[in-house]
């Protein structure tokens, strides 16, 4: 039976065997193998930095997702993405129209801190975060630390972190860099992006 965990009432949810063991391992190969992977340009304060990590973007055809100062047009689905999909439209009963995954090769890919906090994903939005492949730590940093401490979650192999709410105004999140020896992660993170018009975008 799924067993969930609440991390931060009415904000942030984890179910560590969302996937079974086989589930996972299948998925991961076929994510690995069909994703259009590729290097992401960051512009922060005007400078470019290459994303220490490699990313793809799919979905709906209207999913276009405009953030670190790029705009992502999506790729189509293809069959293990749109079965987790389903799967967590189900389990959290929310409809999702695009996904993004990260493929964190090793140890020093990581994900600085950040809230998905684009107007394109409205004020509160529910967004699905399903890990494969090697634990990594996941950090939620309160925007406001005034009585409140960062909390530190390891997602393992077939876990779902849902965040949901006003986890997006009330935390930032990251995944640091481990010196430990760890193996290739994926992160798939499925949101539903308001409609636009890519021929306008």
């Amino acid at each position: 039976m799924t067993q969930a965990t609440t991390i931060i009432p009415d904000e942030c949810i984890v179910v560590n065997r969302f996937l079974t063991g086989p589930e996972a391992d299948r998925l991961f190969d076929g994510i690995r193998a069909k994703a259009r992977w590729k290097k992401q340009v960051i512009r922060i304060f005007g400078k470019e930095y290459v994303s220490p990590r490699l990313v793809a973007w799919h979905g709906d055809g209207n999913a276009v997702y405009p953030y670190s100062g790029t705009t992502h047009f999506p790729k189509p689905w293809f069959a293990e993405i749109q079965e987790i999909r389903e799967k967590a439209e189900a389990f959290i009963d929310t409809a999702f129209n695009s996904v993004l995954l990260n493929l964190y090769r090793n140890g020093n890919d990581s994900m600085g801190r950040h809230c998905d906090d684009e107007k394109e994903l409205g004020a509160e939005p529910t967004i699905a975060s399903v890990s494969l492949g090697a634990k990594r730590r996941f950090v939620l940093h309160p925007v406001n630390p005034a009585g409140r401490r960062g909390i530190h979650i390891d997602l393992g192999h077939g876990s779902l972190l849902i965040m949901k709410g006003k986890s997006q105004q009330n935390w930032k999140h990251s995944v640091p860099r481990t010196t430990l020896p760890v193996g290739q992660r994926i992160n798939l993170t499925y949101r539903n992006i308001t409609g636009r018009d890519p021929a306008h975008s």
